[in-house]
């Protein structure tokens, strides 16, 4: 279990005499729970929203990993907590796909938790190390092709956001690649730096630095349009037409949170979104904030769970 907190006191910060004034928040501690191993993307973020609802609500927000099956067991983890305020899930888009690959968990996202609200949406690369002899996605798609499992992709764990991209690509490129699971997003991608893994599905949040300081390459992204933060790397959807596997990160609370919390909570939210070191933060990753409350999410929850559902059964994709 790692933790890492980020109140008032730690960072030093004068609360707005506004915040004084507002009723306090039940909870002198909230507990951001990341089902990943430490390190992973979707840290940064949470972070970054967890700094400014700990200034807004004075209270201290403490990050707290807790991976495994998947991001099943940090998700299920939340599912059991009291919900009154003190704990939330922080997690991506592979949250979607535990119902179906963790059927043991006996968990779904859409019955044991309330949704809170999208924090970003946030484009994926296929990445490789700057020395690799692949230079765009037609040649990875020409070699996956000519030599079928010899090109490899890792993954911070079987059902990762980074799994779940690569193997759409397979399944709709028609090509086979041979996945391989890392216990955390850190390692897998460290894995593709030391030449031992051909490539990765990964978050720009995390990979766009290693790009700019010219240790890796991003041959194609994987929203359905390219996107503003790498205006001359194409969408893979231009080589695979309709492939999209956007990644999203997003807030969850145990279920049956009192109305007036999740209210303020939401109008919390949505007074930090404007907040333009907030959204430069964001953007520097290529992400785009959302914090529009729990509708959104609700929405991309019922689209997402069938569609992995869907690839899962086609590809025969079992938990590790």
């Amino acid at each position: 279990m790692h933790r890492r907190s980020f109140g008032l006191a730690a960072l030093g910060l004068a609360l707005p005499a506004i915040a004084r004034a507002q009723e306090a928040w039940p909870a002198r501690t909230v507990r951001l729970i990341v089902p990943q191993a430490p390190g992973s993307p979707i840290e940064i973020p949470t972070r970054i929203v967890g700094d400014r609802l700990g200034r807004r609500l004075n209270t201290t927000f403490i990050v707290e990993s807790r991976p495994g099956a998947g991001g099943g067991i940090g998700s299920q983890y939340v599912s059991q907590q009291a919900p009154d305020g003190s704990t939330f899930l922080a997690t991506s888009a592979g949250i979607s796909i535990i119902p179906t690959l963790q059927p043991a968990l006996n968990f779904d996202p859409i019955r044991d938790l309330d949704p809170v609200s999208l924090m970003c949406d946030v484009p994926s690369g296929l990445l490789v190390r700057n020395e690799s002899p692949l230079r765009s996605v037609p040649q990875v798609l020409e070699h996956a092709k000519s030599r079928p499992g010899e090109l490899t992709y890792a993954s911070g764990g079987v059902g990762s956001a980074n799994h779940l991209a690569g193997a759409l690509f397979c399944a709709q490129a028609g090509v086979e690649m041979t996945h391989v699971p890392y216990r955390g997003v850190s390692q897998a991608v460290n894995a593709v730096y030391a030449g031992d893994i051909s490539l990765i599905f990964g978050s720009t949040l995390e990979l766009l630095q290693h790009v700019r300081q010219g240790r890796a390459r991003v041959l194609g992204v994987t929203m359905p349009a390219r996107v503003p933060a790498l205006p001359d790397v194409p969408a893979i959807a231009e080589f695979v037409p309709g492939y999209a596997a956007p990644n999203w990160f997003c807030l969850m609370a145990p279920k049956g949170m009192a109305r007036p919390l999740m209210d303020r909570l939401t109008t919390e939210l949505a007074a930090i979104r404007d907040d333009h070191d907030l959204q430069a933060r964001m953007a520097d990753g290529a992400a785009t904030a959302r914090l529009d409350g729990p509708a959104p999410l609700a929405e991309r929850l019922a689209e997402e769970v069938p569609k992995w559902r869907d690839l899962v059964s086609r590809t025969g994709i079992r938990p590790e």
